[in-house]
């Protein structure tokens, strides 16, 4: 949707809980040498200003990862990852999925990212310069449909729309089945909200129903501010490489502690 801006949310307890998933993935998925591909439908602008006035404005990511980022040690890919950031671009920076991939994978991945947003492309354009990246002006999805299988045939995609476009709810399912076929595979990583409205209960349920062996995690915490629908966080993992699941379970426990 072309008037969601992620900085209002950067950095907020559902980017924890999918920005370090996304991180233990790749970094699992580099320790082969053999090259892989990633691709991601809505980008976003790459990096974010935590003292932004629209990140400051919304107070989410002081309830996030400024509160939470002892949970990961030192050597942990998020946690590496939020470091080199920052030691790059200043104490409040904070990268989203692309920045988090391009840190994280090597010369011989593929990178292809998509961003519909003018003004959000021309950020993510300048974030992603020093990488071997290709930043692509196109909606995500069509550009999903292009790639698929990609080369390399090995690797991930992440899909992570605003749902501000509520059709969604109903046409991801088709979606994601369409892109399995094409990259049997390939990981497919959809994240998604946990609503108090439940508008993501029928798209979760005709998911699973038609990919049994997707490893579906969520983790729930406090709205980010009175009558904020948004009281979790999901992913939905076509192909989960082996670990993910116990690392999935080590952050629920987080989460629940957290609550």
């Amino acid at each position: 949707m072309l008037s969601y801006q992620h900085i209002y949310h950067a950095g907020n307890l559902a980017d924890v809980h999918k920005h370090s998933l996304l991180a233990w993935t790749l970094d699992y998925l580099t320790r082969k040498d053999k090259p892989l591909s990633y691709i991601e439908t809505h980008s976003g602008r790459a990096l974010y200003d935590l003292d932004d006035a629209a990140a400051r404005k919304t107070q989410e990511a002081a309830q996030g990862i400024a509160r939470v980022s002892d949970w990961f040690t030192p050597d942990h890919p998020y946690a590496r990852t939020l470091a080199a950031v920052r030691a790059a671009h200043g104490p409040e920076a904070y990268p989203g999925s692309p920045l988090i991939a391009a840190e994280l994978l090597r010369d011989t991945d593929h990178l292809h990212l998509a961003e519909l947003h003018p003004r959000e492309h021309a950020a993510l354009d300048l974030a992603m310069s020093p990488y071997p990246a290709t930043c692509h002006l196109r909606d995500g999805l069509e550009l999903a449909f292009a790639l698929c299988p990609p080369t390399p045939r090995r690797g991930l995609l992440l899909i992570d729309p605003s749902y501000e476009i509520k059709t969604d709810y109903d046409t991801i399912p088709r979606t994601v089945a369409k892109l399995a076929r094409a990259w049997n595979v390939g990981i497919i990583a959809l994240w998604y909200p946990i609503l108090t409205s439940g508008a993501h209960k029928p798209m979760l349920n005709a998911l699973s129903g038609a990919h049994p062996q997707a490893l579906r995690h969520e983790v729930r915490f406090a709205p980010a501010r009175p009558g904020h629908g948004m009281v979790g966080s999901g992913l939905f993992v076509l192909n989960p490489p082996y670990g993910l699941d116990k690392e999935a379970a080590r952050i629920a426990r987080k989460f629940a502690a957290l609550a």
